[in-house]
């Protein structure tokens, strides 16, 4: 049964918006997804839907985009001087194509992936909203496997082995 400390493998399927929204992504025919729940690496609502249930288990449910990604934020929205992008002197036009994802670091050096949504001769317009931030996401899954983690994953905070991180 999964509870907090458990290694959950499952296929999902994800559209937005609802059961019949556009398919974002989904794992079925390929390998699950697997994690190790309650340590915060997964959306926690769709931690909650998953409580209590076992290898076999089928759920479908909605997440308010709240609750998943949050809204689009408009301060995620960031206008840089096209120098922010010289290397070596010179700028990569290929690499500033509206619709390309860029690694970037903040202040602090986290990083954060930003999508080019405007490019001029002197400035870059970039959002760094996560892709599916303001949308309402649809979940179909299929647990195909719970186990207890093993000490070395708890102790980790991920999944080892199959599926899992690899050291």
């Amino acid at each position: 049964m999964i509870t907090n400390n458990k290694v959950v493998s499952l296929h999902y399927r994800l559209k937005k918006t609802n059961k019949d929204g556009e398919i974002v992504e989904e794992t079925f025919g390929t390998e699950p997804l697997v994690f190790l729940y309650g340590t915060g690496s997964m959306i926690p609502k769709f931690e909650a839907e998953l409580a209590g249930k076992n290898a076999g288990d089928k759920a479908e449910f909605g997440i308010p985009a709240a609750e998943a990604y949050g809204l689009r934020e408009d301060n995620a929205l960031v206008t840089l001087p096209t120098d922010t992008f010289k290397v070596d002197g010179a700028i990569d036009m290929e690499m500033l194509k509206v619709g390309n994802v860029l690694p970037m670091q903040d202040n602090e050096g986290n990083r954060m992936d930003g999508t080019i949504i405007d490019v001029t001769d002197t400035e870059v317009k970039m959002d760094f909203n996560h892709p599916l931030a303001g949308e309402d996401l649809y979940f179909e899954v299929e647990i195909t496997e719970v186990r207890d983690a093993s000490e070395e994953e708890l102790s980790h905070g991920h999944v080892h082995g199959a599926g899992g991180h690899k050291h």
